[in-house]
């Protein structure tokens, strides 16, 4: 049985959502990658590897480097699961929001 990597756990990692923000702009190599960060090499490889396993990276090989390239598509299945939580929150702050304005309006003889 093969086991699947949680993608929120991927995502719950800070160096893996740093790798995702700057894969979301261009394709890099692992070198080109871990070079923006100040930790080991085979530290931000086993990073790569997570989230490709994740499905969030997608790997092509070009030559003889391996590019990593961000995936919206699973990215917005994350979105997806989220978006109805965000809309409970601001609905609730809507709400919040409303009930200030009137205990304001009752405050001031409005």
């Amino acid at each position: 049985m093969e086991l699947r990597r949680d993608v929120f756990q991927a995502i719950a990692d800070p160096t893996r959502r740093a790798i995702l923000l700057l894969l979301a702009s261009q394709s890099l190599t692992a070198g080109a990658v871990a070079s923006n960060f100040d930790t080991a090499r085979p530290t931000i490889s086993k990073h790569l590897q997570i989230l490709t396993e994740c499905e969030l990276l997608n790997q092509e090989q070009q030559g003889r480097e391996i590019y990593y390239h961000f995936n919206p598509k699973k990215m917005k299945e994350v979105a997806d699961f989220i978006e109805p939580f965000r809309k409970m929150c601001d609905d609730r702050f809507n709400r919040l929001e409303e009930l200030l304005k009137t205990q304001k309006n009752k405050r001031n003889g409005k």
